[in-house]
């Protein structure tokens, strides 16, 4: 089962917050994802997927005008064309510093890139930074790479990103 809501979350951050805190418990087959979407204004909607699903739903009624947003989210998770994985089967396994082949041999995520054609083989080394956020692509968790200072990769996303203009 796959359920979405939509609760008007503004940033990642926050609906990464409330998933964490919600799918606490609910079982290791979970995958929760976080959908950008702008209608009916620029926010972040949810996706769950697995048998708990609907108790998730259960807490959190999503309001009428953003059902059409929810509903998107959902689809796109059942279709696995789009959706940032925020829990997933091994994402606690996913800490430090890990090989490709480790890194796919531990849960869900089917393939690393690179950005920038870095080369990506089953011994380079991925610095999670405790932080793995896979996306769907082409019915795939894939994680989005890019070169790490101290050699191999890391995730693209971090961690705590700086806001836009910080100190500005």
């Amino acid at each position: 089962m796959i359920v979405g809501l939509s609760l008007g979350h503004r940033t990642l951050r926050e609906a990464d917050h409330w998933l964490t805190e919600q799918v606490t418990g609910l079982g290791p087959d979970l995958v929760a994802c976080t959908h950008l979407v702008a209608e009916p204004y620029p926010h972040v909607a949810l996706s769950v997927a697995g048998p708990a699903a609907e108790r998730l739903a259960e807490l959190a009624a999503t309001p009428p005008e953003l059902r059409a947003a929810a509903a998107r989210a959902a689809g796109e998770h059942a279709a696995r064309r789009s959706g940032r994985a925020v829990r997933f089967p091994g994402a606690e396994r996913l800490v430090g510093a890990l090989t490709v082949g480790e890194l796919l041999a531990a849960g869900a995520v089917a393939r690393v890139v690179a950005l920038g054609g870095a080369p990506v083989t089953p011994d380079t080394l991925v610095h999670t930074r405790d932080f793995v956020r896979p996306q769907w692509q082409d019915g795939e968790l894939v994680l989005v790479t890019m070169p790490h200072h101290a050699g191999g990769l890391a995730p693209f996303e971090v961690p705590d990103p700086t806001p836009c203009c910080a100190g500005h």
